[in-house]
C-alpha cells in the first residue's frame, strides 16, 4: 500500500550517501564486539559530539528519533559506575512495523537501538544489532529487501555520525 512509497523515499534519501560509506562504514573501522550479531563503527569524534552527530544524522535522513537514554547516569542513580554510554532509539514505523507483522517478538529489537560508548582507552564507538542477525533470530524470511534497506540506512547514519 503506502509502504512502497515510504521504502522508495528511504532508498532515495540514502542515495546521496556514497555506496562505500553505506557498505564499508560498519566494516572498514569495525572492531569485533563481545556479542554476537553486533556491528561496531569507531567514531573520529569525542563522545558527546558523536551523540549529537548521531541525532543530527537521524534527523537528516528523515528517520523518527524516539529518545536517548544515558546509561551512565542510570548507573550513578544506582551507585554503580560505568563509562560513558548512551542508547539512542530511532526508526521508521512504516518499515519497522513490517518486521513486527512478520514476527511480533521482533518488537524486542524495534525501534532500532544504536549505542554510543566510550571505551577505557578513550575511543568512541557506535554499535547496533546486525539486521541479518535479527532476521535469523526472528526467523523472518520474507523481508530480505526491507532488512537490507534498514541495514543500509543504519550504516549510513552511523557513518555520518562517526566521520
Amino acid at each position: 500500500m503506502f509502504a512502497r512509497p515510504i521504502l522508495l523515499a528511504i532508498a532515495l534519501a540514502i542515495t546521496g550517501t556514497p555506496a562505500e560509506a553505506r557498505q564499508a562504514a560498519p566494516t572498514s573501522s569495525a572492531k569485533q564486539s563481545n556479542a554476537d550479531g553486533v556491528v561496531r563503527v569507531r567514531s573520529s569524534h569525542g563522545f558527546d559530539e558523536t551523540v549529537e552527530r548521531l541525532k543530527a544524522a537521524i534527523a537528516a535522513k528523515g528517520v523518527r528519533f524516539f529518545d536517548a537514554l544515558d546509561q551512565q547516569a542510570l548507573g550513578k542513580e544506582a551507585n554503580l559506575t560505568i563509562g560513558k554510554s548512551v542508547i539512542v532509539r530511532f526508526g521508521n514505523p512504516p518499515l519497522g512495523v513490517q518486521f513486527l507483522q512478520a514476527n511480533r517478538y521482533a518488537g524486542l529489537d524495534w525501534p532500532v537501538r544504536m549505542l554510543v560508548v566510550e571505551e577505557a582507552d578513550g575511543s568512541v564507538w557506535l554499535a547496533w544489532t546486525d539486521f541479518r542477525f535479527m532476521a535469523k533470530r526472528y526467523r523472518i524470511t520474507t523481508q530480505d529487501a526491507q532488512f537490507k534497506m534498514a541495514a543500509e540506512v543504519a550504516g549510513a547514519i552511523a557513518a555520518d555520525a562517526a566521520n
